[in-house]
C-alpha cells in the first residue's frame, strides 16, 4: 500500500515512520510512504504558503496554489484532509483506507486551507475528535499506524486485530491479564485460570458489555 503525505513539516515524520511496526512495514515493503511539501511549489523568495483570510479574522490560511500544484501530481488517489471540521475517525475508516491501494493524507495547518481546494481537490475530511491541534501531522501519524497494523504480515498474530475494541460486537475490549497470577496481592480473576474455554468466553463477553456500558454507553445504544 502507498500513502502520500502532504505536509509543511516532513521532518515531523522522521521518527514515526522509522520505529515499531510502521518501520517494519516500510522496511519489508508492505507500506510505502512518500512525503510532499507544498512549500516546494510556492513562489517568491520566502516561498510563502499562507496568507491572511478574506473578510478579516485571526490567523492565516494555507494558500490554494502551492497545495493545488502538489495535489495535481497526486490525482489518481483518495485524498483525505485532516481537519477538526472533518468526520470523526473510526475503526471502520481505517479498515476502508487499508483496503485501498493508495491514499493521500493532507495535513492542514494554521486556520485551515483555502476552501476551494477542499471543494474541488479533496475526497474526504477526517478528524481525530472534538479538539484542535496545531496541524494534521499528529492525525496523519495516527492514521498511518492504524493502517499499518492491518496490513498482511505486519502484526505477528493476525487474530489480535480481530479480537479487540470496536470489532465484531462493536464494544470495547475486555480487561487483559498476564503472569504472574498474583502481583502485590492483586489476583487474576479465577475464571481465566480455570481452563474452561466456554466460561472464559462468557466472562469476556460480560466484561466487554459492562466496560462499554460504563465508559462508552453510546456504543451500547448503537
Amino acid at each position: 500500500m502507498r500513502i502520500n503525505l502532504v505536509t509543511l513539516f516532513p521532518e515531523f515524520f522522521d521518527s514515526p515512520l522509522s520505529v515499531s511496526l510502521v518501520g517494519k512495514a516500510i522496511d519489508e515493503g508492505s507500506l510505502s510512504v512518500e512525503l510532499h511539501n507544498p512549500r516546494d511549489n510556492a513562489t517568491g523568495v520566502h516561498r510563502q504558503v499562507d496568507d491572511a483570510p478574506y473578510g478579516g479574522g485571526a490567523g492565516m490560511v494555507m494558500m490554494p496554489e502551492p497545495l493545488a500544484l502538489t495535489l495535481d501530481g497526486l490525482s489518481d488517489t483518495h485524498r483525505i484532509l485532516l481537519t477538526p471540521a472533518g468526520a470523526p475517525l473510526a475503526q471502520d475508516d481505517l479498515d476502508r483506507f487499508a483496503s485501498m491501494e493508495e491514499i493521500t493524507l493532507v495535513c492542514g495547518r494554521y486556520e485551515g486551507i483555502d476552501e476551494r481546494i477542499v471543494e474541488h481537490m479533496i475526497d474526504e475530511e477526517v478528524s481525530l475528535g472534538d479538539f484542535v491541534l496545531l496541524g494534521g501531522e499528529v492525525a496523519a501519524a495516527t492514521i498511518i499506524e492504524g493502517i499499518a497494523r492491518l496490513l498482511p504480515g505486519v502484526v505477528g498474530n493476525p487474530e489480535s486485530t480481530v479480537t479487540e475494541s470496536f470489532r465484531d460486537d462493536g464494544m470495547l475490549e475486555e480487561p487483559q491479564y498476564t503472569r504472574p497470577s498474583e502481583f502485590r496481592g492483586w489476583s487474576v480473576p479465577d475464571v481465566l485460570l480455570s481452563g474452561d474455554h466456554a466460561r472464559i468466553a462468557a466472562w469476556r463477553a460480560d466484561e466487554r458489555l459492562e466496560r462499554t456500558r460504563k465508559r462508552r454507553p453510546d456504543l451500547v445504544d448503537e
